[in-house]
């Protein structure tokens, strides 16, 4: 396409050049607005988080897009299951499709949660420190987190309390699926009880359909269907709302939330520059010519 577009060859011949095309024009009516559309451009969108990678870090991700093709392929656990989604999905009535949250109810530890929102725009999963406790789950057992987040203060990150795994069941006795999903615990108050996000998606090889508020996954007899309703999902929808206006219009609220983020610090390298690790000593290059040149070794070495 794009080298007939750089030759000028376009991609149809003009109606002057064609005088049968033009005599049965009339025949024709308007059916070339029923095909396919002709393309005379191509217009591409690139960047994004990919223009904020290093030298290394973007010859390691070349090297797994363009590695060999495997003999033999290995496919994910439950990717020969199936999901559809068809009339027999329908709910009775479907209001605002695209509007309302989807809310699911899964069981996590032993406990069955009203109020987990399944949001595919979040790349982790965060759980709440007063759920932990409403759970029974020990304090002692969070790990250490690997970082922040983005998304709770505007411009600051927040840091989790730590971290930690937790069995997450969908389904009912008679088809269900359990995994281990890693949570961040956040110290800050939710209108959720939970929030899983992509991770938890790929974990379960879910699908979510957010026209009918159904959740799907592969389980050992067949597929499972997690259903909500739009009653459900509008209540929690409006509870958050009112959540968010009123941490706008409190001070105590917004410092509180203030207090568990920490300012997002800027990027200190370009991609393709690197910091000395740590435990180095700079010397002289030459002793008797005090004129800065220095060479940065491990503070292990001997300087001569």
């Amino acid at each position: 396409m794009l080298k007939k577009h750089f030759d000028g060859l376009g991609f149809r011949k003009d109606a002057r050049d064609d005088p049968k095309k033009e005599k049965d024009g009339d025949k024709e009516g308007n059916k070339d607005d029923d095909g396919f559309p002709a393309v005379h451009d191509c217009y591409m969108i690139y960047g994004g988080p990919s223009m904020q990678l290093t030298a290394r870090q973007r010859k390691r991700e070349c090297r797994e897009v363009f590695a060999a093709r495997m003999a033999v392929p290995q496919y994910l656990s439950w990717s020969s299951t199936p999901i559809t989604f068809d009339r027999e999905d329908h709910p009775d009535k479907v209001v605002a499709p695209g509007v309302y949250p989807l809310v699911v109810d899964p069981i996590i530890v032993n406990t069955r949660l009203s109020k987990v929102l399944m949001d595919g725009g979040s790349s982790l999963n965060i759980i709440y420190l007063e759920t932990l406790d409403l759970l029974g789950v020990d304090r002692g057992r969070l790990q250490p987190s690997a970082g922040g987040f983005h998304g709770i203060v505007l411009g600051k990150k927040a840091l989790p309390v730590g971290r930690i795994n937790l069995q997450v069941c969908f389904g009912t006795a008679a088809n269900f699926r359990k995994e281990t999903l890693t949570f961040e615990v956040v110290g800050f108050r939710g209108t959720y009880h939970a929030i899983i996000g992509r991770p938890g998606y790929s974990r379960f090889m879910a699908i979510p359909n957010y026209t009918y508020l159904k959740l799907k996954m592969p389980g050992p007899k067949g597929v499972i269907t997690v259903s909500s309703s739009f009653e459900h999902a509008y209540e929690c929808d409006v509870e958050c709302v009112e959540y968010g206006e009123a941490a706008e219009n409190s001070t105590e609220l917004v410092a509180k939330l203030e207090a568990l983020a920490v300012e997002a610090p800027e990027p200190k390298h370009h991609a393709g520059s690197f910091e000395p690790a740590e435990g180095t000593k700079k010397i002289q290059l030459d002793p008797n010519n005090s004129d800065g040149k220095a060479l940065t070794i491990s503070a292990d070495l001997d300087p001569k």
